[in-house]
C-alpha cells in the first residue's frame, strides 16, 4: 500500500511539473493584441475618468461661486485622448507598406493593386487588402460552382 501511494505520489508530481510546449507565433501575436487592447482600455478608462472628475469640479466650483464661497483652481493637466484603438500589427505592415522602396511597392502580385493604394493612400494593410481578397474568394466560389 505504501508503494502504491509513493508510485501515485510521484506520477502526480511528474504530471504537475511537465512543461508545456512554447507557444505559436499565432498565439503569441494574439497575446501581444490582446495586451496592448487592454493597455488602450485602460488608457480610455483614465481619459474618461479625467473628464468626469473635470465635470464635477467645475459644477462644485459653479455651485460654490453662486454660495458667495471663493474658490481657487488647482492646475491639472489636460484630459488625453488616447483615439480609437490600432492593433500593432497593422500599425507595423502599414508602416513597413509606406517605408518599402518604389520598386518593391509597385511590384505586381496577386493583390498588386491594393498594395500599391496601401502605400499610395497610407491607408492599413487590413482595409486596402479586404477587397481584394473578398474578389478572389467570389472568383474562387465561382469557379468551384461551374
Amino acid at each position: 500500500n505504501v508503494f502504491a501511494v509513493a508510485v501515485g505520489f510521484g506520477l502526480v508530481i511528474s504530471a504537475a511539473t511537465a512543461r508545456l510546449p512554447a507557444p505559436s507565433d499565432e498565439a503569441k501575436a494574439k497575446s501581444a493584441a490582446a495586451a496592448a487592447k487592454t493597455a488602450h482600455n485602460g488608457k480610455v478608462d483614465g481619459y474618461q475618468l479625467c473628464l468626469s472628475m473635470n465635470k464635477v469640479a467645475a459644477r462644485y466650483a459653479n455651485d460654490a461661486k453662486a454660495a458667495g464661497k471663493a474658490v481657487t483652481p488647482t492646475a491639472t493637466p489636460d484630459c488625453a485622448d488616447p483615439g480609437p484603438f490600432v492593433d500593432p500589427a497593422v500599425a507595423a505592415a502599414a508602416a513597413a507598406a509606406a517605408a518599402a522602396p518604389a520598386g518593391v511597392a509597385g511590384a505586381t502580385t496577386a493583390g498588386g493593386t491594393a498594395a500599391a493604394a496601401v502605400v499610395a493612400a497610407g491607408k492599413t494593410a487590413v482595409a486596402a487588402v479586404k477587397p481584394a481578397v473578398a474578389a478572389a474568394a467570389g472568383a474562387a466560389a465561382t469557379a468551384v460552382k461551374k
